[in-house]
């Protein structure tokens, strides 16, 4: 096992040099295929490794060497293979290979297609070394990588201020929830005497439950999840790094790296299960992004940015569950999610593709016969979100709605409104974008076909998982086999027992009934007004009420920017101020006094030597004067 784990991190390592240092001299199939092909075999790799992995099976430790000793702490480089790094570890490489054979159609025009390629590879790398590290040290270098991986991609094109700006301020959100991060880690060094996994689950006995110092430690590990899995406060650069090209909003911005955070918690179930505190504040985290992103999603007109807040939604449903304990069902609801918003992502690009860049959705319309597979495609991922009975989609998102209902009714119902609420802005993308007249320039229309057949390979694989990837698994009342239940395969990675509280039959069945009506309800009456009534998504400067306030995205961008980005401005400018007029005057003050100084033994270095010799016999003659008084 240890060289395949070797292999699945050095293939794309090898590939990120490759074609970062060799690709602008090779053909763009050959960099393309070899970038892709180097993340497609680390998945045939990590596949391998999970069908000889049983759910009983104890975790393996890889350990290359003793990377330091600090006060007693030993830090060992190494790897962590379980069930949990296991099934990161085929969504990271799987969805990864299947972004980067759409990206070879997708990029093929553009100048910086080696350079985009190796930011891919190294991208995959740094997810690898965050989900496969064997301690927290590990995982944070994976962590920082990722950070920069996105800033690369989000500004890859950086002549256009507007994606370098995007991309810096993903960069600083980032940073403030990494600095929690580390805190947190050191933290976890200082009281358990140890960082990786095992040892940190063995020694979290020391603290007792629910203490200030576990709560400390859990809300800065938490912290750290909201700037990387962008939860409110911390969740405003996501919908900015739509500025990157779509293939990078698929990977990094809704399969991989956003659920970082996710991955974070729940493999540090062992530290949450003894803070309830931390775990009702994530609860309502959750809860609260997931709200206020499906309303700001509501009245967005650009199809990457619906998707965008989508994304940052959907995460939120995923730390409602660990909020209320429910380890397994927020990764499920993140396999699944990777399944449906990556084809929903490159199906955006394939119809950005097909409208020659544009991704205003008032300006499209009546794709649906002109770009047959991407309009099938996009419809499964539009279906599976929205909660199509048994689409995956449905299936993850009932079983955290259910757990929700086990904590309190009320969580229910505001997770429910969350996911009317998902459904009423995807169904209104997928007819602005597929139904009506077209109504783009005719240029545009003159462009519009087909993606090509690397592009649309992807969209269909994507589609297939969005529909049978809940069989993974089905309700506990539907009867299966173990093989198809992940809480049976996840069960190992727990070290507490956490208690959900169960929900009869009937009251299952009753919510399970009312969201499939609610599903059904809202596509007829979406479907009514925008394609029997034709109507059209407005200016965003004739919005009124909670539509503008939804178009304006509540005005938080603005409220930031008025509060934190203008006093750092202004902390920035007092600091040059200061600067040039102190700091610099002083040293200036300095340089004059040198200057005067040197002016002034010029007089007396004259090069006359009799001057010398009487300057050097007063000096000693006040020298055996000084020394005769002193006796």
């Amino acid at each position: 096992m240890e060289n395949l784990v070797y292999a699945i991190i050095l293939l794309p390592l090898l590939g990120f040099l490759f074609s970062g240092l060799l690709g602008k001299k090779l053909p763009k199939t050959v960099v393309g295929a070899v970038s892709t092909l180097v993340v497609f075999v680390s998945f045939c790799l990590s596949l391998s490794i999970f069908l000889k992995f049983d759910a009983a099976t104890p975790p393996k430790i890889i350990r290359l060497f003793e990377w330091f000793r600090f006060n007693g702490v030993q830090v060992n480089f190494g790897f962590h293979i379980d069930q949990l790094s296991l099934m990161m570890m085929l969504i990271i490489t799987g969805i990864g290979a299947l972004i980067h054979l759409y990206s070879i159609g997708y990029m093929w025009t553009d100048k910086g297609f080696h350079r985009f390629f190796s930011y891919l590879n190294l991208f995959i790398v740094s997810m690898l070394i965050l989900v496969m590290g064997s301690n927290y040290l590990i995982m944070f270098i994976g962590w920082e990588g990722v950070g920069l991986c996105s800033y690369l991609l989000i500004g890859f094109w950086y002549k256009n201020l507007e994606y370098g700006a995007a991309g810096r301020k993903a960069f600083i959100m980032n940073r403030i929830g990494d600095l929690a991060f580390i805190i947190g880690v050191c933290l976890i060094a200082y009281h358990t005497n140890a960082v990786d996994y095992l040892s940190v689950a063995q020694n979290s006995s020391k603290f007792q439950l629910d203490s200030p110092i576990i709560i400390f430690i859990t809300a800065s590990l938490f912290i750290g999840a909201v700037g990387k899995s962008a939860q409110i406060p911390l969740f405003t650069w996501l919908p900015d790094a739509m500025a990157g090209p779509t293939p990078v909003s698929a990977l990094i911005h809704a399969a991989t790296m956003v659920t970082a955070g996710v991955y974070l918690c729940v493999r540090s179930n062992f530290l949450y299960s003894l803070a309830p505190t931390t775990m009702d504040g994530i609860l309502f985290i959750g809860l609260l992004t997931a709200l206020v992103a499906a309303f700001i999603g509501l009245r967005q007109n650009d199809i990457k940015k619906v998707l965008a807040y989508s994304t940052v939604s959907q995460l939120g449903f995923m730390f409602v569950a660990v909020g209320v304990g429910a380890y397994t069902v927020a990764m499920f609801h993140l396999m699944t999610h990777a399944f449906f918003k990556a084809l929903l992502f490159l199906g955006s690009g394939s119809v950005i593709h097909a409208m020659s860049g544009e991704q205003d959705m008032r300006l499209m319309g009546g794709l649906k016969d002109k770009i047959k597979i991407t309009h099938i495609t996009f419809l499964i991922g539009t279906l599976a979100i929205s909660g199509f009975p048994f689409f995956s989609g449905m299936i993850s998102k009932d079983e955290i709605l259910a757990s929700t209902y086990g904590r309190s009714p009320i969580l229910w119902v505001i997770l429910f409104l969350v996911a009317t609420l998902t459904a009423i802005y995807m169904f209104r993308a997928y007819f602005l974008t597929f139904y009506g007249e077209f109504r783009g320039t005719k240029e545009q229309e003159k462009h519009v076909h087909e993606s090509p057949s690397n592009m649309t390979l992807p969209l269909i694989v994507l589609a297939i998982l969005s529909v049978i990837g809940g069989l993974i698994n089905l309700p506990h009342f539907i009867g299966h086999g173990n093989w198809a239940k992940l809480d049976h395969w996840l069960k190992g990675i727990y070290v507490y027992d956490v208690e959900l509280p169960e929900v009869a039959f009937n009251t299952e069945m009753i919510l399970l009934t009312l969201t499939v009506l609610m599903f059904f309800t809202v596509w007829f009456i979406v479907r009514n007004i925008y394609v029997k009534k034709g109507k059209m998504a407005l200016e965003d400067s004739k919005y009124t009420g909670w539509e503008r306030l939804s178009n304006r995205k509540l005005l938080l961008d603005e409220f930031y920017n008025a509060t934190f980005v203008k006093f750092v401005e202004g902390l920035g400018i007092g600091g040059n101020m200061f600067d040039k007029g102190i700091l610099n005057k002083f040293v200036e003050f300095i340089g004059w006094g040198a200057e005067d100084s040197g002016r002034a033994a010029k007089r007396i270095q004259n090069g006359n030597v009799e001057n010398y010799v009487l300057i050097m016999s007063l000096a000693i003659g006040i020298i055996l004067i000084v020394n005769f008084l002193l006796q």
